[in-house]
């Protein structure tokens, strides 16, 4: 089983293929995801992780490029700032926040997909993250309840619940 952990940093993986834009300690491969293509044959990879990563490139052309690399059945894991994250534009090199229906157009059959270019299979997982501060207690009450089904996550989004409740991270798994 081949996997890619793309924009590593230090987060560095044993068994994975660990890309980053910097040459850090453990980086298997050294680009930059918005230099042009990944250094990699199409679908060679059976799974993919961006984690903190989608935030800084151009979504579109690096979705492509995940698209391309990961084999058909294959699973690309995303953890993205949620809109409502109070972390979400403290970093200058953040382009972009995400709600819980952004990777629904890189679904095949989606009404928006004829927009993009990807088209996986379908959204596997999805589910908000809390930050988990003490003074922060009642989110560790909140997650659970949100993310429960999938209605309560899109009420919680399209209320006063999310600015109330503010959600740090998005995670998605989509399936080629």
């Amino acid at each position: 089983m081949r996997r890619l952990n793309v924009g590593c940093g230090r987060d560095v993986r044993r068994g994975w293929v660990n890309l980053d834009r910097a040459p850090l300690p453990g980086v298997d491969v050294v680009h930059d995801l918005d230099a042009g293509p990944l250094p990699f044959e199409n679908d060679c990879f059976d799974e993919v992780l961006c984690r903190d990563v989608l935030e800084h490139v151009d979504l579109l052309a690096a979705m492509r490029e995940l698209h391309r690399v990961l084999r058909p059945g294959g699973r690309l894991r995303i953890r993205v700032p949620h809109f409502t994250s109070r972390n979400v534009w403290d970093d200058p090199t953040h382009r972009r926040a995400f709600a819980l229906s952004t990777f629904d157009a890189f679904v095949a059959g989606h009404r928006r997909a004829w927009e993009v270019e990807v088209h996986f299979s379908r959204v596997a997982a999805r589910r908000l993250e809390f930050e988990k501060a003490w003074v922060l207690s009642f989110n560790r009450l909140v997650e659970p309840l949100v993310n429960r089904l999938p209605l309560p996550r899109y009420l919680y989004e399209g209320t006063f619940l999310a600015r109330l409740l503010p959600a740090e991270n998005l995670v998605v798994e989509l399936v080629k």
